[in-house]
């Protein structure tokens, strides 16, 4: 019998990718497409929804062409995506009403504010474990209803369907068979009462969205249907969905209350699974599902930096420092030792647990023998006490799930740094494992659909097969770095609004 192999597709914010992958985790063949970004206004993000399903189809053929594989090979084929990015679609032509709005579009603040202000907070986070932010889906999609001419009548007659990039993807790739989400992805919408496992109805006269517009949702390893032959000749069952986030914490085999990952890319995105138990977070971290499977649902606790990848970025588009991030970090680590230079790369405000939209960067600490080194060293510094304030905040409001053998699971672009994982366990004060393969994301959405197909007889039996990993501990005194974590506690007050 030949073996399975498991294809996922990875819908991203700034690419669309396919990886196919076998039963051991191992990854086969690729390819990718890149996404045009769309800024039609101050503060707007939009995708094109068709452009989108182009690229799917585009790098599912090519995946499957790169590896000589044949298709009749796939058990299943899983999804994963950018969570909160949003469309609405005509059910009879399958046309979006609208460009997709992007998770990171902040047109719908002035709701949410007037929301926030009317007392409504409270209650949205008891509901869905969120805030109330232009962030989440659930505005965005009011939003749509309310700026194209017809479309809220249109929704209320049924003749409308909306949903996250996974929604899109699944009811085109089926021929519009199939309209689901799963969990994960419900969960980051702002309509999803994530305790009794539905779509609020609060929630939904609050954001004034009708229900008929929204998908039904399933486990996170489910039937959602067959993917047409249209696209590689065969019918192949899609049996896996997550959103990226909630994916990469199952491809880095976070199933367990207490294991945590980190993803460093452009920003920093930190879960740490909570177990059965849903956490009541107490520092303004998120309560979001981890994960549904068997109907059985795990929570995490999530938080994000808006800017770890980013401020290396900055470093040479910002300072001028040339070469990429290889000569950053090589002037970094040329730095003097106790510089005592802070660096606050609040460039789009601060995220967890501050939650500061209007704090902007600054550099503190500067003194005649401190240059573009110690900047250097302590932009990449901040990266890591961003993080300790993540995890200090999971450590108040679950610290239940912090044991003996806390540790700190990474991937990511910035995680190829030997350098700066080890900075950041000691920074942190946290062992660190470092992933031998970074697309964690699409090995989880992998894992979830050979769940799903039958290929893995478990939870845990998917989980194993997570990518081998460096460990790394601690080495810096307990003092040195407590004074750089005061350092910081120090400056974050003062870029704040």
């Amino acid at each position: 019998m030949a073996e399975q192999l498991i294809l996922a597709l990875d819908q991203g914010t700034t690419s669309t990718r396919a990886i196919l992958f076998d039963t051991t985790g191992g990854a086969l063949a690729d390819a990718t497409r890149p996404l045009r970004q769309s800024y039609p206004a101050d503060g707007w993000v939009e995708h094109d929804a068709e452009e989108i399903f182009a690229a799917c189809v585009a790098v599912l053929r090519e995946a499957m062409e790169n590896s000589g594989r044949d298709v009749a090979d796939l058990a299943a084929i899983g999804v994963t995506n950018q969570r909160e990015t949003v469309v609405i679609w005509d059910r009879a032509t399958g046309r979006p009403i609208h460009p997709a709005i992007v998770w990171q579009d902040r047109r719908t603040a002035d709701t949410c504010e007037r929301l926030r202000d009317a007392g409504h907070g409270p209650s949205v986070a008891s509901i869905t474990g969120l805030l109330l932010d232009p962030y989440f889906s659930g505005s965005k999609i009011a939003w749509i209803l309310d700026h194209v001419a017809g479309a809220r009548a249109r929704a209320e007659a049924g003749e409308l369907l909306c949903g996250t990039m996974d929604s899109w993807v699944i009811w085109r790739l089926t021929g519009g068979a199939v309209h689901a989400t799963d969990a994960t992805n419900a969960s980051r919408t702002l309509l999803f009462d994530i305790e009794a496992q539905a779509w609020s109805q609060p929630m939904l006269d609050l954001l004034d969205v009708p229900a008929g517009l929204l998908p039904r949702v399933l486990d996170c390893a489910d039937d959602y249907g067959v993917m047409s032959s249209d696209v590689l000749g065969i019918e192949v069952p899609i049996r896996g969905v997550a959103g990226d986030q909630q994916a990469a914490l199952m491809g880095q085999g976070c199933i367990r209350p207490g294991q945590m990952k980190a993803t460093y890319g452009t920003g920093c995105f930190m879960l740490i699974n909570t177990g059965e138990a849903r956490p009541v977070s107490r520092s303004r971290l998120l309560t979001t599902v981890a994960a549904r499977v068997n109907g059985k649902t795990t929570y995490a606790l999530e938080g994000s930096i808006f800017v770890a990848g980013a401020a290396i970025q900055w470093l040479g588009e910002g300072l001028g420092i040339t070469g990429g991030p290889r000569a950053a970090e090589a002037l970094a680590r040329a730095a003097k030792p106790d510089h005592g230079v802070v660096v606050v790369p609040a460039f789009t405000g601060l995220g967890a647990p501050w939650w500061d939209a209007g704090a902007r960067g600054a550099i503190f600490g500067l003194t005649r023998d401190a240059g573009l080194p110690e900047i250097a060293a302590a932009t990449y510094d901040a990266c890591a006490l961003q993080s300790r304030d993540l995890i200090e905040a999971m450590r108040a409001d679950a610290p239940g799930a912090f044991g003996e053998e806390a540790q700190l699971r990474i991937d990511g672009g910035m995680s190829k740094s030997a350098w700066f994982s080890q900075r950041l366990s000691d920074l942190t004060g946290m062992p660190v494992q470092r992933a031998s393969y970074l697309e964690t994301t699409a090995l989880g959405a992998a894992l979830f659909a050979g769940l799903g197909a039958g290929v893995f007889a478990s939870i845990e039996e998917a989980a194993a097969a997570r990518p081998s990993a460096e460990a790394l501990t601690p080495s810096m005194s307990l003092h040195h770095r407590e004074a750089a974590y005061s350092r910081w506690l120090d400056a974050v007050p003062r870029v704040r609004t």
